[in-house]
């Protein structure tokens, strides 16, 4: 008997590559398009580039009438603005020295009582008074909520200050010892918290608020040792600070009124010096040579 032998499977091997071949069409149209829609417009990318090396580098300005106008806000780069006006301090005026000097002399007037009993303290001087307050005087325990005292000792204050054009900013302190509350997590949250309320009772007083600013300091700038519960109870303070004008506010604010001096503020406003100009500048020429020759002296300027 003849053996029977398996049927022959005629199915073709290679129809794998009629696949293959579909998919990397397909991947070649993918990247074709990819590359259609990602096309560099080489213009507008110089334009760009050009703009952000003129703001990094300060060597020119940005591209573009929104970079312009936001250019006249911002220092570009680490040197000021060619067109920028110079900064200077306004010359002590005795008008406004003379102002500083009565407001502070009504307030010790005003407060006598308080100053003896070590509540408050008043202090200052040509550019800048402080009204120096005791928190446990104003508010409870940890917070900001201010006492009903709060209210009548402050209003006062106001009194005082609400008839001024000075800018005011209250400056807010805390102890060393931590606080970690639902409101407060830290004693940052407290010590501005307390200055905004102080803000606050004083703008429902009359006081403008334009004037006004809240700072809070925490617990890194103590006046007196926290070593001792005495010292710990003084830390916890608030400070009203009139200032001269709004250029001692910024430096003032800026530091601390009890951490810097007098004399330093009025160094720090004092205008600077215009750097020498070089001896020898560098000119280009039409047809791309250098040239050069001795500075020219600009106008207004002194030989």
């Amino acid at each position: 008997m003849a053996r029977r032998h398996p049927p022959l499977d005629d199915t073709r091997q290679d129809r794998w590559v009629l696949s293959y071949a579909d998919f990397i069409t397909l991947l070649l149209a993918f990247f074709i398009v990819m590359y259609a829609i990602s096309s560099v417009n080489e213009e507008k990318y110089r334009s760009i580039s050009e703009a952000l090396s003129g703001v990094f580098e300060g060597t020119g300005k940005p591209a573009g009438s929104a970079a312009q106008a936001a250019g006249t806000d911002l220092a570009i780069g680490r040197s000021p603005r060619p067109d920028a006006p110079a900064i200077e301090i306004d010359p002590a005026d005795e008008k406004i020295t003379e102002q500083m000097r009565s407001l502070q002399a009504q307030l010790k007037r005003r407060f006598s009582p308080q100053i003896e009993a070590g509540s408050m303290t008043i202090d200052g001087n040509d550019l800048w008074l402080s009204i120096e307050l005791r928190a446990s005087n104003l508010f409870g325990s940890a917070d900001a909520l201010p006492e009903i005292e709060a209210d009548a000792l402050l209003g006062q204050v106001a009194e005082l200050l609400r008839g001024l054009e000075n800018p005011i900013h209250v400056e807010g302190f805390t102890d060393d010892r931590p606080i970690e509350t639902d409101l407060y997590p830290s004693n940052w949250e407290l010590s501005a918290a307390r200055a905004a309320a102080v803000v606050r009772i004083l703008a429902l007083n009359g006081v403008s608020p334009q004037r006004m600013a809240a700072v809070g300091y925490g617990e890194y700038q103590p006046a007196y040792s926290n070593r001792t519960q005495e010292g710990r109870s003084m830390n916890r303070r608030v400070l009203i600070v009139v200032s001269r004008d709004k250029r001692v506010r910024r430096v003032v604010s800026s530091f601390g009124s009890q951490q810097i001096s007098n004399d330093t503020v009025s160094e720090l406003l004092e205008p600077e010096e215009a750097p020498p100009l070089p001896a020898i500048e560098q000119l280009e020429t039409d047809n791309g040579g250098v040239l050069f020759r001795r500075a020219r002296q600009q106008p207004g300027e002194q030989p």
